[in-house]
């Protein structure tokens, strides 16, 4: 399986349609369903976005509750 070297994560606010949008690259880990794993380049916003283009956050830190993405984009 091929996978995209590069995701745009796009979090849109619910109320209004604006947001962020932040690119991820793979690493060279993979998730628990084992997919690979892609991060940012601060190694904040980490997840493992699967083949069918789900995405599933990764905490990085104590008491973090990532919220997913609204959508996924390759790169």
């Amino acid at each position: 399986m091929t996978y995209p070297e590069f995701y745009e994560l796009i979090f849109e606010e619910p109320t209004d349609g604006r947001g962020d949008t932040v690119t991820v690259h793979r690493t060279e880990r993979t998730g628990a369903g084992g997919h690979p794993v892609y991060e940012d380049d601060t190694g904040i916003v980490r997840a493992e976005i699967s083949d069918r283009g789900e995405v599933r956050m990764l905490p990085t830190g104590g008491h973090q509750a990532p919220r997913p993405p609204t959508w996924a984009r390759a790169r």
